[in-house]
């Protein structure tokens, strides 16, 4: 369809006049998979098996653990968002004595719960996808958000919620760029995919800075803590390429020429509860 000059001036205007939260929503659309790819999956690509966020057994200082470490009282109370096992608030309990776990996996959960009574910490899990689930959670002095928000379209309230359940600092920590991101060369391999480059941390920030959250952001470089070894690196990128298990020789191949990465460019991000 072709627009007459002066429309495709009113179109082009009203894409670059976007708001930044209208922008985080249109860009995270554009990664959904092709429902016709998406149904020759065998298991949903976006499923997180629990072994993937198991505690390491050290965990690493990291800038968001500082960030959110520095603003928790002694004795104080920690919400993690999307828990998992729980890295983000065990890198700070101490000096937390009370952990708040919310994520929408019940095995996830009792990981949580079971990582809490082997610390000898108070412990609270609700099972549900935030802000679903806000009106039972309890507040507390830091609500700790770790690889979360790239899975989070409508973004207004998620963060509103966020800060209505944090007394004294919001940490959130994101990669720079979208997490699927190293897997484009998959989906073009085996799949003939483009996939999109936003949203990006950046983006993120720009929503902040519209919602008139004061925000500060730092960025680092961290490890990937999953796919450790090479089987599980095979069946993640299968699993993640919605391939079947007939086609695990030609990942086996593929990760030959192009491996997963070992690290990545992360972004903390958090602000104070005033």
């Amino acid at each position: 369809m072709k627009f007459a000059p002066r429309l495709r001036k009113r179109l082009l205007a009203k894409k670059l006049n976007k708001s930044a939260i209208d922008k985080w929503r249109s860009d995270l659309e554009s990664w959904a998979i092709p429902q016709e790819i998406l149904a020759q999956a065998e298991v949903p690509p976006w499923f997180h098996p629990t072994a993937l966020f198991a505690l390491p057994e050290k965990i690493w200082d990291s800038p968001s653990h500082q960030r959110a470490r520095e603003a928790m009282p002694v004795g104080g109370t920690v919400l993690d968002i999307g828990c998992g096992g729980g890295i983000a608030a065990f890198a700070i309990a101490p000096p937390a004595s009370h952990v708040i776990g919310v994520d929408h996996q019940s095995e996830m959960l009792a990981m949580f719960a079971a990582n809490a009574a082997e610390r000898g910490l108070q412990c609270d899990v609700i099972e549900g996808f935030w802000p679903a689930v806000a009106d039972k959670v309890p507040v507390a002095d830091v609500v700790t958000v770790h690889h979360v928000v790239y899975n989070v379209g409508d973004i207004k309230p998620f963060i509103e919620a966020l800060n209505s359940h944090a007394t004294k600092r919001v940490v959130i920590e994101l990669p720079l760029v979208h997490p699927m991101t190293p897997r484009s060369n998959g989906w073009k391999h085996f799949w003939n995919l483009d996939r999109p480059t936003s949203p990006t941390a950046d983006d993120f920030f720009k929503v902040l800075q519209e919602m008139g959250i004061q925000a500060k952001m730092e960025k680092f470089e961290g490890r990937i803590l999953l796919d450790e070894g090479e089987d599980d690196r095979v069946e993640y990128t299968r699993m993640r390429l919605c391939l079947p298990e007939s086609r695990r020789d030609e990942v086996v191949e593929f990760l030959k020429t192009d491996p997963s990465p070992t690290s990545r460019q992360l972004s903390v991000i958090w602000w104070d509860i005033v």
